[in-house]
């Protein structure tokens, strides 16, 4: 197979190192319009590049496109796989441009169409949803999770607004709501309703007209989830609290483990997990291990014919979900989520 990444930004310079990782080094391709991105790629990693799409898919011929540009670009390529019958892996989406069109051009193409589903593959969020599903907790009464990190921290080698983190549609907290919601909603559900608020509550330079934190509540049947996401955090943070009425479950991805109280030996139960490395310039916390992993789960679709771990409709029933606690700060309302 081949594989074309589409976009050497950060995140495509990531997805070439993990084909790199899973020994596809000699079927990946790049394409951007910036000669310095592509120079890079080509230096540090040896993939031939192009700065031309269509001649690359020429001569290519890729079997798959990894779309790694700008969330609102994401459709152009999207449908032109689609369209022509090549897989394709996306990175997290934070608009659904033409995404009813694209479905139904994916399901008639009968091709792999996986939308980014990363923290699904992180090693502690793996474990939760295992300590979760096994009942273990009992009833789970509420769930807080805060996602917080500094946004000038996360390319410290450009100016925050020289990407498109500024860009209100696809601003930093933004892009991260739907980004943590893929997996909260895989192993909780969807909320029957929600209470949301986003505000621009600093001044992040280069980044002024975005909303920098959004806080939610998520109404379950009997369970709510408070949820907060900024991009203010000085000190990158995930935090999660699930409170059942048999244990309770406590995780910081500083520790490396995931705790669990339980109150009828009055303990704490330690289980630690293995985060894998850092690519160097990255948090030590967001190991390349969970991006590996997700390509492969990619590739084992293509090969084995059998669904990604994310779809295209559940990708936009989290971005509608996003859009209803938009919506409800905009009305000052509590909404029904509306699948």
């Amino acid at each position: 197979m081949k594989f074309l990444v589409v976009g050497l930004g950060s995140m495509g310079k990531r997805r070439i190192r993990c084909f790199k990782a899973l020994g596809h080094e000699k079927n990946v391709f790049g394409f951007d319009l910036r000669s310095d991105r592509r120079l890079e790629v080509e230096q540090k990693y040896g993939a031939k590049t192009y700065a031309d799409f269509s001649q690359a898919v020429k001569e290519v011929q890729p079997n798959a496109l990894i779309i790694s540009v700008p969330p609102d670009h994401h459709h152009q390529y999207m449908k032109f796989a689609a369209e022509n019958r090549c897989h394709f892996f996306v990175e997290a989406s934070v608009v659904d441009t033409d995404l009813d069109h694209i479905k139904e051009l994916s399901q008639k193409a009968k091709i792999v169409a996986a939308p980014s589903a990363t923290l699904g593959f992180h090693p502690a969020i793996r474990q939760i949803s295992e300590i979760v599903k096994s009942g273990q907790l009992g009833k789970i009464s509420n769930i807080m999770l805060h996602s917080g990190q500094y946004l000038p921290d996360w390319h410290i080698y450009e100016q925050v607004s020289d990407y498109y983190v500024s860009n209100p549609a696809t601003g930093g907290a933004r892009e991260i709501v739907p980004f943590e919601l893929t997996w909260v909603t895989h192993l909780f559900g969807f909320p029957k309703s929600v209470t949301g608020y986003n505000r621009r509550t600093v001044t992040i330079k280069g980044a002024e007209k975005i909303d920098d934190t959004y806080n939610f509540l998520l109404e379950y049947d009997n369970c709510l989830a408070s949820i907060t996401i900024d991009v203010v955090s000085r000190f990158a943070t995930r935090r999660l609290l699930i409170n059942g009425d048999q244990r309770q479950l406590v995780w910081d991805w500083t520790s490396n483990m995931i705790r669990i109280y339980d109150p009828q030996s009055s303990q704490w139960t330690e289980i630690p997990y293995e985060m894998g490395s850092a690519a160097p310039g990255y948090n030590a916390n967001i190991g390349e291990n969970m991006y590996i992993d997700e390509l492969r789960s990619f590739l084992t679709a293509i090969e084995t014919k059998n669904p990604f771990v994310n779809t295209l409709e559940n990708d936009h029933k989290v971005l509608k979900l996003l859009y209803t606690i938009e919506e409800s700060d905009k009305k000052s309302q509590h909404l029904p989520f509306q699948e």
